[in-house]
């Protein structure tokens, strides 16, 4: 596939990466390469990389737990004590092997290492190659709040091999599915329609897919690339999706989600909000509940879980001047950011979640 370019970075896929990766290591003269890797992606994904990256500069591994409940500044300390151990310089290069977790964790890592050096995204989740490991943004949790801590700095590249994608899960896979949807949702209505019939993610519409989906996000980020407009609408089903999976990861009781199946359900959830302020047609809404619970099933919600996902809306980073801002579809396939709802309104999109 034909790489995609951005004005600071270069996405590429399969064989391709390898071979520019060969030849940028070679050229810019580093002194090191640090592999960050979590167990999973050092057992399954780590091999196969390793046997397609030639180089002769020394490689240091540092492996993380897996899981967002690792996605700390904790951890982040413990990688920088680990390269400092190994000598890691500001002529390193940290290469980024892993899914949404590693790249967010090991982006930000390397963006105030040494006060910054180069690093590589090598996503080996769908969720990686289509959202995460794209537009620069790093960073990480604050105890149960996503993404409190970061930095928006681009990496030097961007390697998408889908070979990787053989080593996870189909509920792994089904999680990056949810921002290939949202992409079509909230950018390209023949997008959404034609994802929505790949209904076996392992045929070979799938490179074709996922290629379309990293063009929609760089589209969006390059024409914004600090958040301050357009690229707000990328956080489509994220207000309440975020909270909930925040809900769900600090809850005893609860099973951890997938980022994708919480996504789902605040996609769900924010098309409804949009369908009861007039701007999105009753009939889309109810498709596009249809889809995503088709896909995702539905979460069990209780009332006093609905309160308490409601009172971690004020830690959404979205948020100004302590107002919840949402984002919400005019159609499908185009939506509008800096819209407010009330929890009159909220709690009347949980109950026909639920129903």
């Amino acid at each position: 596939m034909e790489a995609v370019k951005t004005a600071n970075y270069t996405i590429y896929f399969n064989d391709d990466g390898y071979l520019w990766l060969y030849e940028n290591v070679r050229l810019n003269h580093y002194s090191m390469v640090v592999i960050i890797t979590d167990s999973n992606t050092q057992q399954y994904c780590l091999p196969i990389f390793l046997q397609r990256f030639e180089t002769d500069l020394p490689i240091e591994i540092i492996e993380l737990e897996p899981g967002e409940e690792n996605k700390t500044i904790e951890t982040c300390t413990q990688v920088w004590q680990a390269m400092a151990d190994i000598g890691a310089d500001r002529k390193s290069i940290v290469i980024n092997l892993g899914g949404g977790v590693v790249t967010d964790l090991g982006g930000f890592a390397a963006s105030v290492f040494k006060r910054g050096i180069d690093f590589i995204n090598v996503p080996t989740s769908l969720l990686g190659m289509v959202d995460a490991a794209i537009g620069g943004k790093t960073g990480v949790d604050l105890g149960s709040l996503k993404n409190q801590v970061g930095t928006i700095n681009n990496p030097v590249a961007i390697l998408a091999d889908t070979a990787y994608l053989s080593t996870l899960s189909a509920e792994e896979v089904r999680s990056g599915f949810a921002e290939m949807l949202k992409h079509g949702l909230i950018y390209d209505k023949n997008y959404w329609e034609s994802v929505v019939n790949l209904t076996n993610l392992t045929n070979n519409d799938l490179d074709a897919a996922i290629k379309r989906s990293v063009e929609i996000k760089t589209n969006i980020t390059e024409q914004d690339p600090n958040e301050k407009n357009i690229r707000k609408i990328l956080n489509f089903g994220h207000t309440l999706g975020h909270a909930i999976e925040s809900y769900f990861l600090e809850s005893k009781d609860k099973k951890t989600l997938l980022h994708g199946e919480a996504i789902a359900a605040g996609m769900i959830l924010e098309a409804h909000l949009s369908m009861q302020k007039k701007m999105l047609p009753e009939p889309e809404y109810h498709s596009i509940k249809e889809v995503l619970t088709g896909i995702f099933g539905k979460l069990e919600i209780s009332e006093n879980d609905e309160a308490e996902i409601i009172k971690l809306l004020q830690h959404d980073k979205k948020n100004e001047f302590g107002t919840v801002k949402f984002v919400l579809l005019q159609e499908t396939g185009k939506a509008v950011i800096n819209q407010e709802a009330d929890n009159y309104l909220i709690n009347n999109a949980f109950r026909s979640y639920q129903n």
